[in-house]
């Protein structure tokens, strides 16, 4: 795209303004809600369990987990259909860095996107954009919904309400039972999973302390040195694994964290791997990152989850490193994309090329 294209299609973006609670649109009352005291828990819960796009993102307990954090700020909008709950927006604004960084980094991030029933109207689903888009507009500088499911029969309503749709690629291995998503491997990680065992390698859950910090300190610095985007401080970590929808699966050997896999799930449903790291390249026949998500996929097919979601491969077209390692665990590549909606079209543009500055400054 073209950057005055570009340019006019975040432009259009400011036009769509609305502050409401409480509307009726074809004998049908709507009802916007604001917080998670106005959200009926038990509905809250059904409609979990009913929707065809649910995850643990949307959940109750993620939104608790998003509360107990001191660096970010969590939201959450419902609306409701002759008092049935429909759809639920559960995020967080961020920022990252120092005072400059952070002014121009200001961003709402809804993982794994908006949690819709089936039946939804056209007109609950505007209405709930259209108050998230104007709640948060003076909070931050652009809202992405970073989808993990098929928003495409909804794409035309969040583009009427000025999103714009980015494609983005991820892969879902199913996990019918251990042999068969372990001949699902590529021949190569399947040979990393016996030799790294063989020659020591042990899989263990991580929970004490000491543990949980050898793992963040080996994540901050691929984060630092490759991965070159901001990671959450060890306080999310630390809080994460006490939560009984995380599993943390540790790689150790000679008695050393070398490596691990951080994952969330959703009841019986799906299991998401949020973060993996592994000291690749430093032991002879030890591959800590294979094994990581090996045994992080292994757990999902040995508890009955439907399948494993690796959470991210990078955009189309595009050289992306981790995607050519994920693809070696037999997942089926989708592309399930991202909305974008820009509140601050100036800010945004000008945001990235301070950003950008900002990075090569500190990479001197």
């Amino acid at each position: 795209m073209i950057a005055g294209t570009f340019i006019r299609e975040i432009n259009e973006i400011s036009r769509h303004k609305i502050v409401f609670a409480k509307i009726a649109i074809k004998n049908e009352i709507m009802t916007i809600h604001t917080s998670p005291t106005e959200i009926d828990a038990n509905q809250w819960s059904d409609l979990i369990e009913n929707s065809p796009v649910a995850s643990f993102f949307q959940t109750r307990a993620c939104y608790d987990f998003y509360a107990s954090l001191s660096f970010l700020e969590p939201f959450v909008f419902g609306v409701s259909e002759n008092k049935q709950l429909v759809g639920l927006i559960c995020g967080y604004i961020v920022a990252d860095g120092g005072r400059l960084k952070r002014f121009f980094s200001r961003r709402a991030i809804v993982p794994a996107g908006a949690l819709l029933h089936p039946d939804i109207s056209e007109e609950a689903l505007k209405m709930l954009l259209k108050y998230t888009a104007e709640s948060l507009k003076n909070k931050v500088i652009y809202l992405e919904f970073r989808n993990f499911n098929d928003y495409s029969a909804f794409r035309s309503t969040f583009e009427q309400i000025g999103f714009i749709y980015h494609p983005h690629l991820n892969f879902h291995v199913s996990t019918v039972n251990v042999d068969t998503i372990f001949q699902q491997l590529n021949s190569t990680k399947r040979r990393y999973v016996k030799i790294s065992q063989q020659e020591g390698a042990e899989i263990i859950e991580l929970q004490c302390d000491n543990d949980i910090k050898d793992y963040y300190r080996l994540l901050a610095d691929l984060y630092k040195t490759k991965v070159k985007t901001p990671l959450f401080p060890f306080e999310f970590f630390e809080k994460i694994v006490k939560i009984p929808e995380c599993r943390l699966f540790g790689i150790k050997y000679q008695e050393q964290v070398i490596g691990g896999s951080i994952c969330v799930f959703l009841k019986n449903k799906v299991v998401y791997e949020w973060f993996i790291c592994g000291l690749d390249g430093k032991y002879k026949n030890i591959y800590p990152s294979t094994l990581a998500t090996w045994a992080a996929i292994k757990y999902t097919a040995q508890n009955g989850f439907d399948y494993f979601d690796m959470m991210g491969a990078g955009k189309p077209n595009e050289g992306y490193g981790v995607r050519e390692f994920k693809a070696e665990f037999g997942g089926t590549l989708v592309e399930h994309g991202r909305f974008l909606f820009v509140n601050k079209p100036f800010l945004y543009v000008l945001g990235k090329k301070v950003i950008q500055i900002v990075k090569k400054r500190q990479l001197l």
